[in-house]
């Protein structure tokens, strides 16, 4: 199978997950909800002259971002599996990795998407000018989008035929996106305060090592997840 015929599969996953989305828009809807709540909630709970206030928000942004973001990867695998289908998407005669290819780039439009617009919700409620630290602030959400899909989109997988999926996928990759989520909150403190990139130091590094190691690590073991 060629690497253009294996994108083309992968993007029809992709779009099937999309279209289901957009039909019924709960998953959406929830994302987003959920993470302006989240932004306003700590709104009121945020001293605007504290002496860390740039890094009390930050904080806040990528919390709305990690509880918005559960809610769509939980989703990745649960269409399939309510519609007691699962099985024959793994019968399909495609490499596994193209399974989860289709519904990493599914989870990675819906994370990043929410994410922009919990960022866009929280430059307007904090007042915040992003100014050039803009570009920098969705470079940041771009890479923790694909670091938490990849994380995600795997472990979805592993409690799709779990009653309680959404607790144990929590469970699960909570800690493991902790340093993503940190790094995260650093990068995008030093730019809310008006730096560059190049005062963040290494850490927007470890969000692109980061990204790569959990990718490569998914792609090698999907296969096996969900043959168990």
């Amino acid at each position: 199978m060629g690497p253009v015929n294996a994108l083309g599969q992968a993007w029809a996953i992709t779009k099937k997950d999309l279209v289901a989305e957009l039909r019924g828009a709960s998953t959406i809807v929830s994302m987003v909800l959920l993470g302006l709540l989240v932004v306003l909630v700590f709104n009121f709970g945020t001293d605007p002259g504290a002496k860390d206030v740039t890094l009390a928000r930050s904080g806040v942004l990528w919390a709305a971002f990690l509880f918005a973001g559960v809610i769509a990867v939980g989703r990745s695998f649960a269409t399939e599996k309510e519609a007691g289908c699962l099985d024959g998407l793994l019968l399909c005669p495609v490499d596994r990795a193209v399974i989860y290819l289709g519904k990493l780039v599914g989870n990675l439009i819906l994370l990043f998407v929410t994410g922009l617009v919990i960022l866009g919700f929280f430059t307007v409620l904090y007042n915040v000018g992003l100014g050039a630290g803009s570009a920098g602030l969705v470079l940041v959400m771009a890479l923790a989008s694909i670091g938490f899909s990849a994380i995600g989109t795997l472990f979805a997988a592993v409690g799709a035929g779990v009653r309680a999926r959404d607790a144990l996928l929590a469970v699960f990759i909570f800690p493991l996106l902790v340093p993503l989520i940190i790094a995260a909150a650093h990068v995008s403190t030093v730019l809310l305060a008006g730096q560059g990139l190049g005062g963040a130091g290494l850490w927007p590094w470890f969000l692109v090592v980061y990204d790569v190691v959990f990718l490569a690590i998914s792609f090698m073991t999907f296969d096996f997840v969900v043959e168990e």
